[in-house]
């Protein structure tokens, strides 16, 4: 693999801080940098909107206009604290998806996969709705929804809370991410976009694909990867796979597509990323008072990844490393997402009505070599795999805000939604080379695969995930007078889960040794199965389907009230009666059937004080308890490959809740619009958090699962500032005469410890019965909580136009060492290194004939080349889990708005 040049690196900050004169010569008239659409593109909606100051954000039984303060900054008229990224926001970091802008918020960072950490809490203490409703995962390993997902394009603005109240659902541990899709646009438009981008570690680099089907750049299979009928059939029996005759077993095994799924290809020289979007709204007039809007969006999306990756594993950090493997993987990921939203206003009566439609495909191939002496001592390994993730999230929704008279308002709200995660196809093969004297192994220079799990393996695995979410909720408040308004509200989710992983291996018990040495799709091909009696064996355990679910009934009350002037209160309670349930489904039925229930009821009491110390100066003190529950796949005892990671997971079914007690102190100081400088300190006690441990077995086979630790702090303090600074003064050239300098940066310091003290105890998902195992056998006192980084740094610095779109901003992200897990047999925790990221974005609007404008937008991701590393450390010995160089990325993309 070519590495990228430290020289060109050079060129790309130099570049960047040279772009800003370089950019703005030609700069034609428009609209300016707050007001842009889906693809960046000015239109007059945005620019009315953004002389307003008008943010549009969808909050259940919310006021965001706090009594007696009229300023058009949502963050510091909010009852809480809050931070809002306006549409604005978002493309000024040019990043594609909302996970990706959400790690430029304050005490915000995103780990792979795109799951958002608040406050140093991993994303189960994380929370995302849309449109104020809950949204399912079609993540196996999550319940909470990766934001990567969500393309910028649909969203209007992203609100992130980070202190409770009553209004939101009590799984609010780190904090809320509401997502408010565009709705009614101001006047018709019509706009085009298109991207393409490149990679130092990827593009026009070796890496591997397989062919799978001919339509996969779409990211829809054509039925190649269907599961095969007498597959099918044999899931569908009730019958073991142990009970099966060979010839029953052998059908099976010629059915499944094999060249096309098993066959890895190199290539020389993989291709760069493209993107394409089409976005589109118009509105019309309905009588004196009312107003019809729809708006409409599509995007496509092709992007390669290969990671040239070194995987290890250690049973003892004082003795050499016993498993040592570098694997180079290609993922090729194809996104397509559309979105139709309709909206209504009929005097102050409001209706919304959105339908998004997200899929996200990955295409994995990869080959790995290396040693592994839990196994065969001195042998090397060679493991090839394949794989095909289908993740897709179909989300209908109604919301309804309608005012009765001029003291009474009702909020409605009701939605569905729909997750799927398809894994057809997982293949992996193993040969192996024993490296013996060919007087003792004939073949000791040669890979072979016998079949039989000791020199060699062939597996092939199906798995389905299929969550259906029904929500719905109403908000009644009345405002007694200007300073004292009341809201009652009602919430109800049900969401229901199935899960289904079925785990073969191919067996042979005297194959040939000129077959050995087959490639893999000749090995496991008809021929082979019927010439040398192969057979399957199932490794998927008595309960390969699992169902889950989880049945919230919520209420809640909440006053708003200005108890003298400069002084608010926003108080409230929420009860929360949630029943959680995981079925082991006896397809095989031998009479038994696990069956796992959480069934608790909650109070939630909340209340943030305001003062206003002065003009633009407010202190804000809160206090709340929350819960987190368990995700649904870590209740799950069943085996699952993360794909991120590279490891098995299994879930817990003795897992339980985890209380939190909250408490935060913040001071804000708005010195004008969009500027201010804000600092907080807070402090949280968590119950029963449940934390991610790992196992290590002789061979090596590395597996994490989850239990609940006895108790947790955290505690920490953050500090925000955002300001611009005028150039007109400094020149008299028209180039500065209406740009200004755009500085924004946060800090947050996070400290967390597990509190494990003699006595108390645990259940792993090994417990079977007799005494509870120790706590201290799992956690070490003192210990960080999983996910939490010490230091998150955020900063911004910018050169824009404030009368036309040109737009030129360096990011700098950062993020301290956090622990992902627990480490084995109390060895030292396992580490990740998110490192600093520098980044560079320019946007520029360009006038094209005939009045029409456009973007132009350069990126540059990742300019340092920082490399991802996961490890143990002890000492001066480091084993790396996952270590690879995430490459450079260069962007561009050209839009046009009619």
């Amino acid at each position: 693999m070519s590495k990228p040049l430290s020289l060109a690196r050079l060129l790309l900050i130099s570049t960047a801080l040279v772009a800003p004169a370089a950019m703005a010569q030609n700069t034609p008239t428009g609209a300016g940098p707050d007001q842009s659409t889906t693809s960046g593109v000015p239109t007059a909606s945005e620019e009315a909107d953004a002389q307003a100051g008008n943010v549009d954000v969808s909050i259940p039984g919310a006021d965001i206009i706090v009594t007696g303060r009229r300023t058009t900054n949502v963050s510091q008229n909010a009852p809480q604290v809050v931070n809002v990224l306006s549409a604005a926001d978002i493309k000024r970091t040019g990043e594609g998806d909302i996970a990706g802008s959400l790690q430029r918020v304050t005490g915000l960072s995103v780990a792979s996969g795109g799951f958002v950490y608040v406050r140093g809490l991993g994303d189960r203490y994380s929370l995302a709705l849309l449109n104020g409703s809950p949204l399912p995962s079609p993540e196996p390993l999550k319940r909470v929804v990766p934001l990567d997902i969500f393309p910028t394009s649909v969203i209007a603005s992203t609100l992130v809370q980070k202190t409770f109240s009553a209004n939101f659902p009590g799984e609010f541990g780190g904090g809320v991410i509401n997502l408010t899709t565009k709705a009614i646009p101001t006047e018709s438009y019509f706009e085009i976009g298109m991207g393409s981008s490149a990679n130092t570690e990827t593009s026009g680099q070796l890496g591997y694909t397989h062919y799978g089907s001919k339509s996969d750049w779409t990211g829809f299979d054509d039925g190649s990867r269907d599961v095969p009928p007498a597959l099918k059939q044999a899931f569908a029996s009730g019958k073991p796979f142990a009970d099966m005759t060979r010839p029953e077993l052998q059908g099976i095994a010629m059915q499944f597509l094999n060249a096309k799924t098993s066959v890895v290809q190199r290539t020389n020289s993989l291709p760069f990323n493209f993107s394409g979007s089409i976005n589109a709204g118009t509105a019309t007039d309905i009588g004196s008072d009312g107003r019809l809007g729809i708006i409409a969006t599509a995007s496509y999306g092709n992007k390669w990844r290969t990671r040239d990756n070194i995987q290890q594993a250690s049973l003892d950090l004082t003795q050499p490393t016993g498993k040592n493997f570098e694997q180079v993987m290609t993922d090729n990921q194809v996104t397509v997402n559309g979105l139709i939203g309709v909206g209504l206003e009929l005097g102050k009566q409001k209706l919304r009505w959105t339908n998004l439609y997200i899929r996200d495909t990955l295409k994995r191939s990869a080959i790995a070599i290396g040693q592994n002496d839990g196994a065969l001592l001195g042998a090397d390994y060679l493991n090839q795999s394949t794989a095909w993730y289908e993740r897709q999230l179909i989300d209908t929704q109604l919301v309804g805000e309608f005012e009765i008279g001029d003291a009474l308002s009702l909020d409605l709200r009701g939605g569905y939604a729909n997750s799927q995660r398809e894994a057809p196809y997982e293949r992996e093969f193993t040969y192996v080379r024993s490296n013996r004297d060919l007087a003792v192994d004939p073949v000791g220079d040669r890979f072979i695969n016998a079949l039989n799990r000791q020199r060699g393996d062939a597996s092939v695995t199906f798995s389905d995930l299929n969550e259906d979410l029904w929500s719905g909720g109403w908000d009644l408040s009345y405002k007694f007078s200007p300073a004292f308004t009341a809201t009652i509200g009602y919430a109800y989710t049900n969401t229901k889960r199935t899960s289904s992983r079925y785990e073969l291996h191919y067996d042979a018990t005297n194959l040939p040794i000129p077959v050995q040495q087959q490639r893999p799709d000749y090995l496991t091909s008809d021929a082979t199965i019927q010439l040398f009696d192969l057979s399957l064996l199932d490794f998927t355990g008595n309960y390969p389907v699992y169902d889950a679910s989880l049945r919230v009934h919520a209420g809640y009350a909440q006053v708003q009230a200005e108890i003298v002037p400069g002084l608010s209160l926003n108080a409230g309670v929420r009860y929360e009666n949630g029943k959680q349930g995981v079925t082991g489904v006896d397809v095989y039925n031998t009479g038994v059937t696990p069956f796992q229930q959480i069934r608790n009821d909650y109070w939630l009491p909340a209340a943030t004080l305001t003062i206003e110390a002065a003009k633009g100066v407010q202190v804000r003190i809160s206090g709340s308890k929350t819960i987190a529950r368990p995700q649904f796949r870590e209740l799950i005892a069943q085996p699952y490959v993360d794909t991120e990671s590279n490891r098995f997971y299994r879930g817990n079914p003795f897992l339980q809740d985890s209380e939190l007690w909250n408490a935060d102190l913040r001071v804000e100081w708005y010195m004008g619009r969009d500027e201010r400088l804000t600092g907080a300190v807070f402090y949280k006690k968590i119950d029963n958090p449940i934390e991610t441990y790992t196992t290590i077995n002789d061979s090596y086979s590395v597996t994490s699962s989850f239990a609940n630790a006895p108790e947790a702090t955290l505690y920490g303090a953050e500090i925000e500032a955002q300001k611009y600074i005028p150039l007109d003064t400094m020149s008299e050239s028209p180039f500065f005469q209406s740009r200004r300098i755009v500085l924004i940066g946060n800090y947050t310091y996070t400290q967390s410890k597990l509190k494990v003290k003699e006595g108390d105890t645990t259940i792993p998902y090994t417990y079977t019965a007799g005494g509870l195992p120790a706590a201290s056998d799992y956690f070490m006192n003192g210990a960080p909580l999983t996910g939490q980084s010490d230091h998150l740094v955020n900063f911004q610095i910018g050169l824009e136009d404030t009368d036309r779109l040109s737009q030129q901003t360096l990011l700098l992200t950062y993020a301290s060492d956090r622990v992902t897990s627990r480490g084995p047999n109390l060895q030292p925790d396992i580490k990740e290194r998110p490192g600093l990221t520098l980044d560079f974005v320019a946007r520029q609007g360009v006038l094209l004939p005939g009045g029409i404008n456009s973007e132009v937008k350069f990126e540059a991701r990742n300019i340092t080349g920082r490399t991802y590393k996961e490890f143990q450390e002890l000492g001066d010995t480091q084993v790396f889990y996952n270590k690879y160089k995430l490459g450079t990325t260069i962007a561009a993309s050209f839009s046009v708005a009619f």
